[in-house]
């Protein structure tokens, strides 16, 4: 006779996970804290007057009247300062990726020390934290009006961020490969240029593609200080009250920042 076989238990169903006490203070303390804040700035940032968006309703009609009639009278020139812009966006972004490369090697933790982290850091929380029509006016003072304030912003600007992306990219890298590299006697330029450069170049690429996406914005808005491109002209309109021609203005500029789009969606494809 053989022996029965030992009877299985039953799968024990596992309990749902629930969260500690302390967890759920915090989660309390955190959103409870958001509310608070939400509810004492209600005043602050006037909410409560969102009703003359409609309690001088005439106006607001003559005014969509006009942006609904777009005078493309001057579409030459309207559509040169646009081309200006661009080229604005592109080469200060441009500038920005060439300083964000070492700055963002530098501020990796995994891969510069602790001395050169800190004061790259530091570099480049003031680059993000001035606002680019700060930094714009200052060239405007230096150089004069023209689209050279304009470049000059954004890759100063653009520089802190994508040097703050680039950074924790590499930071989030897989050491094995750098492991790798370093297990055949290599310097630390070719650790860099072998291990940590091939597997953050995608990011970087998808980046840097970004930030010229919404540097094309930034540079329409420079343009109302004086730094070139459409948004001078955009200014100048505004300020003659000619709201058919903003409206044309405007069009192109959707336009433009479409091509761009398409264009940096087509780039990324092709590259990553």
């Amino acid at each position: 006779m053989t022996a029965a076989a030992p009877a299985v238990a039953p799968t024990a169903i596992p309990k749902p996970p629930s969260k500690s006490m302390g967890a759920w203070a915090l989660d309390v303390l955190i959103w409870g804290g958001v509310a608070v804040l939400l509810i004492y700035s209600f005043g602050p940032v006037e909410l409560g007057n969102v009703t003359r968006l409609f309690s001088n309703n005439e106006n607001t009609q003559n005014f969509a009247r006009e942006l609904l009639r777009p005078d493309f009278t001057d579409w030459r020139l309207f559509v040169e300062k646009m081309w200006e812009t661009v080229q604005i966006a592109l080469w200060g972004t441009f500038i920005a990726v060439f300083l964000a490369i070492p700055m963002g090697l530098a501020a990796a933790r995994n891969i510069a020390p602790v001395w050169v982290v800190t004061p790259v850091r530091w570099v480049m929380n003031l680059l993000r934290s001035i606002p680019d029509l700060v930094i714009g006016l200052l060239f405007v003072v230096a150089v004069g009006l023209g689209p050279l304030p304009g470049v000059l912003a954004i890759a100063l600007n653009t520089a802190g961020v994508l040097a703050k992306l680039f950074s924790e990219a590499a930071e989030s890298i897989d050491k094995g490969p750098v492991e790798g590299v370093r297990a055949t006697g290599a310097s630390k330029l070719h650790e860099i240029n072998w291990g940590v450069i091939p597997q953050v170049a995608p990011l970087w690429t998808s980046f840097a593609l970004y930030r010229f996406e919404s540097n094309s914005r930034s540079a329409t808005v420079l343009g109302l200080i004086g730094a070139g491109g459409i948004g001078q002209v955009l200014f100048d309109r505004m300020n003659a009250f000619d709201f058919q021609a903003v409206s044309a203005i405007v069009i192109i500029i959707v336009i433009a920042v479409t091509l761009i789009d398409m264009l940096s969606q087509a780039m990324r494809k092709r590259l990553l």
